[in-house]
């Protein structure tokens, strides 16, 4: 239900007051050579991000783009991308990322289901990009290629760049729609609000120490939670600026933290960090805190950090229809292999049967609080599935609480593998693979990675005489999946473990294959 508007929570009111008094402060620095790439290649000060999102809400505007109405945005991660998301804000409509490694069929289904009024997608993928829209019922569509150029960037250049007299929007309006599978492998359109966004960004700066003298590593991608909210809003809301990688290079990286304050990476960017024989002490002296999510952090590699480097790494928990839901602490002990106690604000919970469970025993995690999604897009059975009547949301996730109150978190119930910190969801691959011809049945699983510290593993049974050639089948996929879903390796058996009821033991699938 929309609540009366006010701009208490929106999200781009409340980023412009982190910013107001440090307009001519840079904002996007990107590393090679400070160049932003937008409008002047140098680089984006806040007073940019002012006048260009103003720009980008008018454009929208002359597109048709209304309060509530959905914008996706299929591009490479560029300053320009980055302004578009907060245009849109500013605007008062709701966006919608889209991971570009997406294919043809998966956006057609994201935009079938989230009916954009405007989609924004890559030159090199137009063709098609367009196709899907078209089908979709989308009104307008630009692109923008990874160096911000493109019918998209023209509209916004040729827009004006007054105030654009946003839509009024309440904390509990839409403010993006991010998409997140299930074990159905039915993609379901996350709903986060203004206030969902904004409560979760003031709990990070708060817990996390920013301060006005910070200099953020941006190297995460800006097509979810992590890279597009947690770590850009932390940023916005301090007044900081952020070095600004627009794909992850470890010795790039490395180069920046010499010069930075904060990183924020997932698990796969600190073994690839371990793997530079420069990561040092020395190289990060003037460095205050790392944090590490979107997948479990190996206990070999928090160790080794913390003695290459002197610093120990802060390992939080979060998804994508909560952002962030716990913390290691700042100040105090961080401990490995947990992920930390609750947010500020956030209640969460370990149950069993129905009831809370005391430290030491295992259930399922359920967090509430002003952070947890609105419900999922036109998916009421899946809300009520969840979403208890009180608030509570089940994660899925398994995990047990330590005497000290630190979460740790011990298996997932979905099913779920994070493999470089992307989720992927077996059954959306078992669809794609059973289709395959002389396949019977396929189990979609995760294995031990030493660098994506999950590794999507496929196993097959076939028709008899049958023989399935895996590199070609891999080949195939690639052209109908995206990369970070693939399979690494594909096994063929002669049946699938099965218990009592006939479902497929994925558990010793795991032992066998990893």
């Amino acid at each position: 239900m929309t609540t009366q508007p006010t701009h208490e929570l929106d999200v781009y009111a409340t980023l412009r007051r982190g910013f107001a008094d440090r307009l001519a402060a840079p904002f996007i620095v990107e590393p090679d050579d400070g160049a932003g790439g937008h409008p002047d290649d140098g680089g984006v000060t806040y007073a940019d991000v002012e006048r260009r999102s103003a720009q980008v809400a008018h454009a929208l505007r002359s597109a048709g783009v209304g309060a509530g109405d959905r914008v996706a945005v299929q591009v490479d991660k560029s300053p320009e991308a980055l302004l578009t998301y907060l245009g849109v804000v500013r605007l008062g409509a709701v966006f919608l990322p889209l991971n570009p490694a997406y294919r043809e069929d998966e956006v057609a289904y994201f935009l079938g289901d989230a009916e954009p009024a405007v989609a924004i997608g890559r030159p090199e993928t137009r063709k098609w990009f367009d196709r899907a829209a078209r089908s979709a019922g989308v009104r307008r569509t630009f692109d923008l290629d990874a160096r911000g150029l493109g019918s998209w960037r023209d509209a916004v250049d040729a827009a004006a760049t007054d105030d654009p007299s946003p839509c009024p929007v309440g904390p509990d309006d839409l403010a993006t729609l991010v998409y997140t599978s299930g074990t159905t492998g039915r993609s379901k359109g996350a709903m986060l609000t203004h206030r969902n966004l904004m409560s979760n960004g003031a709990a990070l700066q708060q817990i996390w120490g920013f301060r006005a003298d910070d200099v953020l590593v941006h190297a995460l991608p800006i097509f979810h939670v992590h890279g597009l909210y947690v770590a850009t809003h932390t940023a916005m809301l301090t007044g900081i600026p952020m070095i600004f990688h627009r794909q992850f290079d470890a010795a790039a990286v490395l180069d920046s933290i010499q010069r930075a304050t904060v990183f924020m990476g997932v698990p796969t960017m600190y073994t690839r960090l371990l793997g530079q024989a420069g990561l040092d002490a020395e190289a990060c002296r003037g460095m205050r805190l790392f944090v590490s999510g979107s997948a479990p952090l190996l206990r070999d590699t928090f160790d080794e950090f913390r003695t290459r480097t002197g610093h120990t790494i802060l390992e939080r928990y979060g998804m994508t229809e909560t952002g962030m839901n716990t913390s290691n602490p700042y100040v105090g002990e961080r401990k490995g292999g947990t992920v930390g106690v609750a947010l500020p604000g956030v209640e969460v919970r370990v149950v069993a049967n129905g009831g809370a469970l005391p430290a030491g025993e295992v259930g399922d995690v359920q967090v509430r609080g002003p952070n947890v999604l609105r419900g999922y897009w036109r998916r009421p059975d899946k809300d009520a599935e969840e979403i208890s009547a009180d608030g509570w949301f089940a994660t899925g996730d398994v995990g047990v609480f330590d005497p000290d109150g630190y979460l740790e978190l011990v298996g997932r119930s979905k099913d779920l593998v994070i493999s470089g910190g992307f989720n992927v969801y077996p059954k959306e691959i078992e669809l794609v693979l059973d289709e395959v011809p002389g396949v019977v049945e396929s189990a979609v699983i995760g294995v031990p990675h030493p660098d994506f510290g999950e590794a999507v593993a496929a196993v097959l049974t076939v028709e008899p005489g049958v023989e399935i050639d895996t590199a070609a089948l891999i080949a195939d996929l690639k052209t109908r999946l995206a990369s970070f879903k693939v399979p690494k390796t594909i096994h063929v058996v002669d049946e699938l473990p099965r218990n009592t009821m006939g479902k497929v033991q994925k558990n010793l699938l795991r032992e066998r294959f990893s």
